[in-house]
């Protein structure tokens, strides 16, 4: 790493510590695939490099203090994907997931892990795995890990719709008192700082959120960034985390 970088990455980090930290970062981990491309090889190779940067990104965050963190790891539109794909995807997730289990960071820095998606879609290890996880970490209050696997942002909120409706038809909840706290609780995550998305970063220089929580990212900066996953750099959190500082200044001014 060249020296400016270094002296750059410094001063904006000293910069963003002066002010206010997000509690809830969203990011989209895109552009694996097209990394590989352009190093020259094989796709799943890709999914390899992207999975070690999400290891680097998180502890960047939880060295800065943001207290949740969610990433997008495997959309309900991947399932479209080769098998093959999929297989090392699904292997991969794995492979992180007994990584979470069994580091003593997880336990040291207090990080609750739960996945928000489909997860009856997914094979049945994998499931088993999740609430292998969730369970060992369902206690930790310090830090938020939520990983969106077979996740939609429109399945989430027809999901957590079905929930409230067998509420009310239990004769738990009456309709008029349905509004955003309720809608809140019903989402894949309960806990009250999934609801609200400070900053939502996209990598891989598309200018969209793909289905990624749209309830959540209502009132979110949107950080869009032109490298891809695998390259991200701590002055790409950095800056984002500048701009939505530098927003919540306007606002407030």
């Amino acid at each position: 790493m060249k020296p400016i970088y270094k002296i750059y990455e410094r001063r904006l980090l000293k910069s963003v510590l002066k002010g206010e930290i997000p509690n809830h970062i969203a990011i989209i981990m895109d552009g694996n695939r097209r990394f590989a491309k352009k190093k020259g090889i094989i796709e799943t190779m890709g999914h390899e490099f992207g999975s070690k940067k999400a290891e680097e990104v998180l502890e960047w965050c939880w060295e800065l203090g943001v207290k949740m963190l969610t990433l997008y790891a495997f959309s309900t539109e991947n399932f479209s994907r080769s098998e093959m794909e999929k297989r090392n995807i699904f292997r991969i997730f794995e492979r992180e997931l007994k990584r979470l289990l069994n580091d003593k960071k997880t336990y040291e820095r207090q990080v609750r892990v739960k996945i928000v998606g489909r997860e009856h879609l997914l094979p049945i290890n994998l499931q088993n795995l999740i609430k292998e996880v969730e369970n060992a970490t369902a206690n930790h209050k310090k830090c938020f890990l939520n990983i969106a696997v077979a996740y939609g942002g429109r399945q989430e909120l027809i999901d957590a719709t079905k929930k409230i409706i067998e509420r009310v038809r239990r004769g738990e909840l009456m309709v008029e008192d349905i509004d955003e706290r309720i809608v809140n609780e019903s989402l894949y995550n309960s806990h009250e700082l999934y609801a609200k998305v400070d900053i939502v970063i996209r990598s891989g220089g598309e200018q969209r959120l793909s289905n990624f929580l749209p309830w959540q990212t209502a009132n979110s900066v949107a950080y869009f960034c032109d490298v891809y996953w695998p390259e991200f750099r701590k002055i790409d959190l950095l800056r984002a985390i500048r701009e939505w500082q530098r927003r919540r200044a306007c606002q407030r001014g």
